[in-house]
């Protein structure tokens, strides 16, 4: 693997999507119409007791996280989040480009409407960055947040000295090679991102396919966004406990060390803040080691975050 490859790998690129079963247990619970933001949103509910948010991420199905909440749902009242555009919910008309933002004020809106107190908030990839934005943007509403697999400022990937200005033309420019792309060009591109994002081969077709059933401009827009927002400055807003689960593997070429080292440069500024890493994963951390990301998040939900130890082998 190149640099840019192991970089793809560890961050995640455009091409974030979903896993293989559908939850069978699933209600929808429809999102409260009179809030501006309500469309950008769909939610299914799961199981009964205190609840939990799950957020998935970019072009990513609420499926993704299917394992995990047939675990959860014997204890808990699971709310399955998906995007507007994104695998099985519609898109909406989007004048603005904006996807990560409004979708963020539509779950707090959610919160408010359902009566939820102090849910855990738990977000992979660009979900791991609303998670941050919902909890440093609506604190009151937050009981604890688990980021997985995402950095506060996604940029940091390509360059520890990016700024949200810097990289606006290399986002411009993402952004219109995803537009650009023809079906073939942009199949092709998901195939071969998802190759680095998971390292388990079965489940791959699945997160191609969820993909390619994503709309391409709500793509594009969320990819543009999540490339120049950086949280970086709001992490000391955040009052809830912060539970942070990346992955590492071999194939990455970088030691174990530096990965743990840069997880914690960018998060310096969160307070109450806990680093979990996997070992033997790729960026869908969740599909690549299902056993030890759930007992992860028991553990978190179960326990104190300060009490938990690393993942690793």
């Amino acid at each position: 693997m190149n640099a840019a490859t192991i970089r793809a790998v560890i961050g995640g690129t455009l091409l974030m999507a979903s896993s293989l079963v559908s939850a069978s247990a699933a209600q929808p619970l429809p999102v409260p119409p009179a809030h501006p933001n309500s469309q950008r949103i769909s939610v299914e509910t799961q199981g009964t007791g205190t609840d939990v948010i799950l957020i998935p991420g970019l072009a990513s199905s609420r499926d993704v996280w299917a394992d995990l909440s047939a675990k959860l749902r014997k204890n808990h009242r699971i709310h399955l989040i998906e995007l507007a555009g994104f695998a099985n919910t519609a898109a909406i008309a989007n004048p603005d480009g904006k996807i990560m933002a409004p979708a963020v004020d539509a779950i707090a809106a959610y919160i408010h409407a359902q009566h939820i107190k102090a849910p855990t908030i738990i977000g992979h990839s660009l979900g791991g960055e609303m998670a941050l934005m919902l909890a440093a943007r609506h604190p009151d509403l937050v009981g604890r947040v688990m980021v997985v697999d995402a950095l506060p400022f996604y940029s940091l990937m390509f360059n520890p000295a990016a700024t949200s200005e810097t990289v606006a033309p290399q986002a411009t420019a993402t952004r219109n090679l995803i537009l650009g792309q023809s079906p073939e060009q942009f199949t092709e591109f998901q195939k071969a991102s998802i190759a680095r994002l998971a390292k388990t081969e079965a489940v791959r077709p699945a997160l191609v396919a969820a993909g390619i059933h994503s709309d391409r401009k709500t793509i594009a827009d969320a990819v543009y966004e999540v490339m120049i927002t950086d949280l970086r400055p709001e992490l000391g807003r955040i009052r809830a406990p912060i539970e942070v689960v990346y992955a590492y593997d071999t194939l990455f070429g970088l030691p174990a060390a530096s990965m743990d080292a840069m997880y914690r440069r960018a998060y310096a500024s969160a307070p109450n803040i806990h680093f979990t890493r996997i070992d033997n994963s790729f960026h869908f951390v969740m599909l690549d080691q299902p056993e030890r990301f759930s007992d992860a998040v028991e553990s978190f939900l179960n326990g104190d975050a300060s009490q938990m130890q690393w993942q690793t082998e």
